[in-house]
């Protein structure tokens, strides 16, 4: 599959003076393109719009500086309509404007061209399970906190400090079905994984469809399938591997991806360092390796 995906960006390269078509390179790595678009921010920790505007405006800061062109052909040439909307982009690639970068001959930031390869750390692997579940509710509490991919997201940790001792009573007496007891749900607002990316973090315990929230918030979660991966290790440094494993190593090799829906965290907070189990609930759907459904 990585070779499809490498594909994909191959042809995105060939289209950055162009126009992009995003639903070609979805069909070279044979996935849907919703489905590209969340594989390539998942493995490159950036949204892939953000990767092609980085990568054309590092080709257009070559030209600007060239000058060979006037800065209207270049953004022309790069997919801008205007002079305006290019300066635009520009500045929020290089912090300097096109045309200010010519007079002074500024250093510019360049985004090297991304390819994707396996690398083998060691001989871990990876314990799942396949679940399919009927509906169920997610009854809890929710705040909107940003991804944190090393180390503590102290905005989750205030979040769960938060939580009063009604509203925990109440989770445990609600808690029903697997996953068991008091759990995380991180619901993606976009497609992006990017470190800062803002997503709706839940405390909360999984529950039959119509059970009552009354003072608590609720998410409504159709049926579908999981993949459940047990984890034991160091809080909160192997569950954040675990996270980056997954779509780095598990989905390129196995014949499932990604659906839309809730990520589960069953996990027992522990004091930084200290070991914990963990388990780890992603939503997925059939595909099979190479050809990760469309």
């Amino acid at each position: 599959m990585l070779e499809r995906l490498n594909q994909a960006l191959d042809h995105l390269e060939g289209c950055l003076d162009g126009e992009i078509d995003m639903a070609e390179a979805a069909r070279i790595a044979t996935v849907s393109e919703y489905h590209f678009r969340r594989l390539f921010s998942a493995l490159a920790g950036m949204p892939l719009p953000v990767y092609v505007r980085r990568r054309r405006m590092t080709l257009a800061g070559a030209e600007v500086l060239a000058g060979e062109l006037t800065l209207l052909d270049v953004a022309v040439r790069y997919g801008y309509g205007s002079g305006e909307a290019f300066a635009r982009a520009f500045r929020s690639v290089h912090g300097i404007g096109p045309g200010e970068a010519r007079r002074t001959g500024a250093v510019l930031t360049a985004q090297p061209r991304m390819s994707f390869r396996v690398v083998v750390e060691g001989a871990t692997t990876m314990r799942y399970r396949i679940v399919e579940k009927e509906r169920f509710r997610v009854v809890g509490r929710k705040a909107r906190v940003p991804l944190v991919h090393e180390g503590l997201n102290a905005a989750a940790a205030a979040h769960l400090e938060s939580l009063d001792e009604q509203a925990i009573v109440r989770m445990k007496e609600l808690a029903d079905r697997e996953p068991e007891g008091i759990l995380s749900a991180v619901v993606h607002l976009t497609d992006s994984r990017e470190e800062g990316a803002e997503v709706d973090y839940w405390i909360g315990a999984v529950t039959g469809p119509e059970a009552a929230a009354e003072e608590l918030d609720a998410l409504d979660v159709p049926a579908g399938t999981w993949a459940v991966f047990d984890n034991h290790g160091p809080y909160p440094s192997a569950l954040q591997d675990l996270w980056r494993d997954v779509f780095t190593q598990w989905f390129p090799s196995n014949p499932y991806t990604t659906r839309s829906g809730p990520e589960l965290l069953r996990t027992q907070p522990v004091e930084i360092g200290a070991e914990t189990d963990s388990q780890l609930w992603i939503p997925v759907e059939r595909g099979s390796i190479g050809r990760a459904g469309a």
